[in-house]
């Protein structure tokens, strides 16, 4: 830390001013190959101001050692989990094979590039995600009369439905569900992980969809998110803070599962090529919105230089600094103070202040 900053504090006032942040920037985000990732004024702006927490326009030595233990350490030195989802049976051949939906996607098309990933890329962590259902799930075309329908719902008689109606049933709690042939029944061969795929030494498995009466698409939350499993809990631990998603389906349980992953704070890539999915045009929206939150969608070829904090992407620091920001209390002058979770006292100073012993901001 002390190193980085006296390399950085070009004109030696003991501080970090903006052109000096402007510099870390470039050196931070860089290509595998060492070239600078584009980044506009306004972004590194943005970034100094989460980080200078005073407002004044120049990062104390103090703030700094904030900016060093909370972001731009673990951006060099990531700790990654992979998170593959649902490469199960009957997704790829069995009884809801993805090659029959719309987009003809070939589901066992992920299995190669997985394996390699598994066998070449130091991943912190492995998981696996499988669709674990009970016998009289509520997804199973075959079980809608078990449940009584809401008035919502715009089919109300059990033998009108047809495979991949959305019905409305009446809970508690009041569920809207597409229905889905009968598909990765617990203990049965469609629920099995694909024959081929590797499965790392120290892999964990995370069951979904145990409850009867509500689907989980994710692999953290039910899609209701009244119940949760134990995934989080299980990357808190290991303290990953990237998680690296694949799987199918792309635009169904591989989604569910990026979209919470950037909800709960991790830096989030979706593998393209390691996953396959339903529609074209929900695909699409899939990859479009974990853009949009500052995650990455990439093909495998570009991860082994990622989790080896060798290719750096700039969307995955301003993520990573957003997260910081939550733990920050600013004050008035600071345009982020709008974001505190923490009062401030009458004259706009901080409530509380930086503990430096934690190396956190309070």
């Amino acid at each position: 830390m002390e190193a980085c900053f006296a390399a950085f504090d070009k004109d030696e006032d003991n501080s970090i001013n903006i052109n000096e942040f402007s510099a870390i920037c470039k050196a931070l985000f860089r290509t595998e190959k060492g070239k600078p990732y584009k980044m506009d004024s306004q972004q590194i702006s943005d970034l100094f101001m989460i980080f200078n927490v005073s407002g004044d326009g120049s990062m104390s030595k103090q703030e700094f050692v904030y900016c060093w233990n909370g972001w731009i350490k673990k951006i060099v030195r990531p700790t990654t989990a992979f998170v593959i989802v649902d490469v199960q049976n009957d997704f790829i051949s069995g009884s809801l094979a993805i090659i029959n939906c719309p987009a003809s996607q070939n589901g066992e098309d992920v299995v190669v590039p997985i394996n390699h990933l598994i066998d070449t890329v130091p991943f912190d962590m492995h998981c696996y995600s499988l669709d674990w259902h009970p016998s009289d799930h509520v997804s199973f075309i075959d079980t809608v009369h078990l449940r009584k329908l809401h008035v919502d719902s715009k089919i109300q008689e059990p033998d009108k439905c047809n495979l991949y109606d959305t019905v409305v049933f009446e809970g508690p709690p009041k569920t809207e569900q597409t229905l889905w042939p009968r598909h990765c029944v617990q203990e049965s061969w469609g629920a099995e992980l694909h024959k081929d795929l590797k499965v790392h030494p120290n892999g964990r498995v995370i069951h979904k969809g145990v409850n009867p009466n509500i689907d989980s698409y994710s692999a953290f939350y039910d899609n209701a998110k009244l119940g949760k499993t134990c995934l989080e809990e299980m990357i808190r631990k290991e303290g990953c803070a990237d998680l690296y998603i694949c799987g199918i389906a792309t635009d169904v349980c591989v989604a569910s599962t990026a979209f919470h992953a950037l909800e709960l704070g991790f830096r989030t890539v979706l593998i393209e090529d390691c996953s396959r999915g339903i529609r074209e045009e929900n695909i699409s929206a899939t990859f479009a919105r974990v853009r949009a939150e500052y995650g990455c969608v990439v093909h495998s070829s570009e991860v082994k230089a990622m989790v080896q904090g060798r290719d750096r992407r700039p969307e995955l620091g301003y993520k990573l600094a957003l997260e910081c920001r939550k733990n920050i209390n600013y004050p008035m002058k600071n345009k982020n103070s709008k974001f505190n979770n923490m009062p401030v006292n009458p004259d706009g100073t901080l409530a509380s202040t930086i503990e430096s012993n934690h190396n956190t901001v309070k």
